[in-house]
């Protein structure tokens, strides 16, 4: 749990940092190039638009979803820039989280005036 913390809080802090540089009120895919972007130089592992397979029965359905990012491949990233953290949010990152067999989200909204507001931690 102590390093899931540490990991969480860190790319909180990265993603404040990104939010109090460019404000709100941008498209979602600035916002995600600019945290993977802080995430690789402070050196964490991160996948970008993760594929996610789907299995279903007998069948494996591949590239069903993508997980915007995917850091120290344990951590679930969702970049949104919306005007709240909507419920459907939610649900698609338990999703994302329990078909990739992952504990942990960050639902991260950079639409906010203070990032503070725009933070939903998630554990599975």
């Amino acid at each position: 749990m102590e390093n899931e913390n540490v990991l969480t809080h860190a790319v909180i802090g990265l993603a404040m940092k990104v939010h109090s540089q460019l404000g709100p009120g941008l498209l979602e895919k600035v916002y995600l190039e600019c945290l993977h972007f802080e995430l690789v130089e402070h050196g964490y592992t991160v996948e970008k638009q993760k594929n996610i397979s789907v299995s279903y029965a007998s069948m494996q359905i591949p590239m069903g979803y993508k997980v915007d990012l995917l850091v120290d491949n344990s951590l679930v990233v969702e970049v949104k820039s919306s005007e709240s953290i909507h419920p459907l949010y939610l649900a698609q990152t338990l999703t994302y989280m329990k078909l990739g067999d992952y504990n942990l989200g960050l639902i991260l909204n950079f639409n906010v005036v203070s990032m503070r507001f725009g933070i939903k931690r998630l554990i599975r």
